[in-house]
């Protein structure tokens, strides 16, 4: 099941806060690239009849059909990258090889997060 921490829901809640999608959902998503490495995105939306819809520590989480396998065992975190650097990171439990990758760039819909955005990463199987 995908879970995230205490600190990215804290983040999660604090950029939803600042940028007014209280009201949204954090949408995560994964693929496969042809290269093999894993795609992940997050940004927040409208939840769809079909999402999975999860409640993880006062975030609502949701994640469509195509995604919920690839993310089965994955956890969300918010870490400090270097002195005074923070950015999520996804964890996947399914591998344990290499350190996680920050997500970067823009994202989390309306406002983006405050400290290197809710974007997306590539990570190399």
């Amino acid at each position: 099941m995908f879970t995230l921490t205490s600190a990215a829901a804290r983040q999660i809640q604090q950029t939803a806060n600042s940028s007014g999608a209280l009201e949204m959902a954090l949408r995560i998503a994964a693929k496969v690239d042809a290269d093999g490495s894993m795609q992940y995105g997050m940004g927040f939306d409208d939840p769809k009849d079909e999402d999975m819809k999860l409640d993880l520590d006062g975030v609502a989480v949701v994640i469509a059909d195509e995604s919920q396998e690839l993310l089965a065992d994955t956890v969300l975190d918010y870490v400090e990258l270097e002195p005074g650097e923070f950015n999520f990171i996804f964890i996947d439990g399914r591998q344990s090889q290499g350190a996680p990758e920050p997500i970067s760039g823009g994202g989390c819909g309306s406002g983006g997060c405050s400290s290197g955005g809710c974007g997306s990463s590539k990570r190399t199987h």
